[in-house]
């Protein structure tokens, strides 16, 4: 079967698809960008930042804006305020470490409303270092996990899904796991796929509470792949909206912090091995080519992507946007955000720290050899840019990495038409490869 790439549009729909908005008649706009298309620089480079305010195509002349650059939203390091006048304006500002600027532009109009403008810009970010080392026990934690996952029967519970396109078979399907808490996803395959044909897809989620996508796994049937999109925590599929508000409000609020304590307890030990347990089944199909198993996510579901990868040596490609669960241990850290720092720089709760690093996308980084794709948003407030590199400068090869200097926690259309194509390359590469 022909694979029809173009369908793969929708992938990221799965996720979440923001797009700014245009503004109106009479309406602002205010633009803060760097002076480099590519908003790159050296460490102690001068970086200037280009503001521009208009009011239906002509810049507004009278009042001021405020402007705040910080070390990644972390620190502030300069605060300005800046008259508006005829001239142009700019804000300069540098980093003496590798890392990136942020600059944070705001104006009030004449109603009381804050307008915001961002821009941000990488400063060496190829050599930003992981906050801490790999546990040493790291590696034996893991295979003792997995050692008893592989003890426990997956089970499938496979319940035929209504499907409304002809060509695909969908499934609701069910596997045994760790914890008692299944996998819980929808399996949709072509219809007369024949044995040993079809190359492998998991999707994973962010970390909304919901049901798994039959239509995003349907798109990826729908260009001849075996796909299987599982959601977060193991809850039954297809139920009302109202169903997921409640498991969000009573078991499954603040569940990254459940278990923080211990490597043990962990929230996101059971769902680290639920992805390792769909890579199980995807690889037990008749169907399966017996070669490639990929991997895509965003935000959550791009740390499980990074996890995942690095655990399970049978995953040959994976894909992360806007990643989350990168580097815990760090000042800069992305979500959650587990471990909390002390005025003294020191962690408030060692047991959390220690945790956290068994947990971490920048330490399976380290392990995996799977071809990878990260993209990454410079104004990314929820995973910020800083935490994204230490995990992808911890992948040792067969990377890339798509800069977005005016991204924020979003998928931008661009990225899924990248991430499209390094499928296509990644499963033509592997077609030609000795079993």
């Amino acid at each position: 079967m022909p694979l029809r790439f173009a369908v793969l549009f929708f992938w990221s729909l799965s996720f979440w698809v923001l797009n700014a908005q245009q503004p109106g008649p009479g309406d602002y706009e205010f633009k803060v960008v760097a002076d480099r298309p590519d908003a790159l620089y050296q460490v102690k480079e001068s970086v200037i930042f280009k503001i521009a305010l208009t009011r239906n195509g002509e810049p507004v002349t009278t009042g001021k804006i405020t402007c705040v650059l910080s070390n990644d939203d972390a620190v502030e390091l300069k605060n300005e305020e800046i008259a508006l006048s005829e001239k142009p304006m700019v804000i300069v500002g540098k980093l003496d470490f590798p890392g990136f600027l942020r600059c944070k532009a705001t104006f009030k109009d004449e109603a009381g409303k804050t307008l915001v403008a961002l821009a941000g810009a990488g400063i060496e970010p190829s050599k930003i270092n992981a906050s801490a080392p790999v546990p040493n026990d790291f590696d034996s934690f893991w295979a003792a996990k997995k050692k008893a996952l592989a003890q426990i029967p997956m089970e499938p519970a496979v319940t035929p899904v209504e499907s409304k396109r002809p060509t695909v078979e969908s499934f609701d399907v069910q596997l045994k796991c760790w914890g008692d808490v299944p996998v819980s996803g929808y399996l949709v395959k072509p219809k007369g796929a024949k044995p040993k044909s079809l190359p492998a897809i998991i999707f994973f989620h962010a970390a909304n509470v919901e049901s798994a996508s039959l239509i995003a796994a349907t798109e990826g049937a729908e260009a001849g792949m075996l796909a299987f999109d599982i959601n977060p925590h193991g809850s039954p599929n297809g139920k009302p909206l109202e169903f997921y508000q409640e498991l969000a409000k009573g078991k499954l609020a603040g569940y990254p912090a459940q278990g923080r304590e211990s490597r043990d307890t962990s929230y996101f030990l059971g769902m680290f091995l639920r992805g390792v347990r769909a890579v199980d089944y995807l690889t037990s199909l008749p169907e399966w080519d017996g070669k490639t198993v990929i991997l895509r996510g965003s935000s959550m579901g791009g740390g499980q992507a990074f996890a995942v990868a690095g655990l399970d040596s049978r995953v040959t490609a994976f894909a992360a946007n806007v990643p989350a669960l990168c580097d815990h241990t760090g000042a800069i850290a992305g979500w959650p955000r587990l471990v909390q720092f002390g005025a003294d720089g020191k962690p408030t709760n060692p047991n959390v720290f220690e945790t956290a690093r068994y947990f971490d996308a920048m330490n399976f980084a380290t392990r995996t050899k799977a071809d990878a794709l990260v993209c990454v948003g410079f104004i990314d407030h929820v995973c910020r840019p800083t935490s994204v590199y230490a995990a992808y400068n911890n992948l040792p090869s067969n990377k890339r990495i798509i800069n977005e200097p005016l991204m924020k926690h979003e998928t931008f259309q661009s990225t899924t038409e990248s991430f499209r194509q390094f499928f296509a390359d990644h499963i033509e590469k592997m077609k030609k490869s000795v079993p």
